[in-house]
């Protein structure tokens, strides 16, 4: 989720998760500010791999662009899974065959592992969006980042089944150089984002859609949520917005590694 004005986000109120105060949206130049040198610090990463799934490390560096190359088009999810919303969005996925990346908060993956199955089972990609969803995070000691990220990183492997996340995106862009190279040591990439939606803020349809055709030249990777109230308008919003991207010739892919 991108950072939002306004104090404590729905997980604090859910789950009494101790979050920071929330921050404005930069848009896609905080992950060019981001996305640079790190630097080279040497992580404790201790949580166990999930059976079969290789953890070799992967750049540290935020991941923006798409494995289909110049005209691919990244689907990212964040905030569930959901037990009313996820599904929805899989049936909508599947309608149009298109695969995405989901970005699943520890305590929903852990709340839902049938959803995370599901999932799975349908060729998408699990990406590490923390445990409790503190936006603020970059401000905490590196010992609560790596708590964050491995927990989160164990909870959703176990949910699935033991299929581990293959990204890494901090909550609200609150990366720092420990934390991505904690999740690049795990084998979990540092995902960023190019066009937020804006979903999360319930703007209508119409501005969803809206703001996916003027931002997408920023780059191909798109911001959605499955979760943190009603997402109505964000599964007709993608309704409109897939066939008509693969219209244009756009296909819909996954972020590099």
């Amino acid at each position: 989720m991108a950072r939002h004005g306004g104090g404590r986000g729905w997980y604090g109120k859910v789950i009494g998760a101790a979050l920071g105060v929330m921050m404005l949206a930069t848009g896609a130049s905080v992950w060019t500010a981001q996305a640079g040198d790190v630097d080279e610090p040497s992580p404790e990463a201790t949580a166990p791999a999930g059976p079969g799934n290789d953890t070799a490390p992967v750049s540290a560096t935020i991941a923006h662009a798409s494995e289909n190359g110049k005209r691919g088009v990244n689907i990212t999810i964040d905030d569930g899974p959901d037990p009313k919303w996820t599904p929805r969005m899989l049936d909508l996925l599947r309608q149009y065959d298109v695969k995405a990346t989901f970005c699943m908060v520890g305590t929903q993956a852990e709340a839902h592992p049938d959803i995370v199955k599901k999932v799975v089972a349908a060729g998408h990609r699990l990406c590490d969006h923390s445990v409790s969803h503190n936006t603020a995070m970059d401000k905490d000691s590196q010992a609560y980042q790596s708590r964050q990220i491995l927990d989160a990183e164990r909870m959703i492997t176990k949910a699935s089944g033991g299929v581990r996340p293959m990204y890494y995106r901090a909550p609200g862009g609150a990366f720092t150089p420990y934390s991505r190279n904690l999740a690049a040591s795990r084998g979990m990439r540092p995902l960023g984002w190019n066009v937020d939606t804006k979903d999360f803020e319930r703007p209508g349809t119409e501005a969803i859609v809206a703001t996916v055709e003027r931002e997408l030249p920023n780059g191909p990777t798109l911001l959605f949520h499955d979760a943190g109230g009603d997402r109505t308008q964000t599964v007709e919003a993608l309704r409109r917005i897939l066939p008509r991207l693969k219209q244009q010739g756009y296909s819909f892919g996954f972020p590099v590694r």
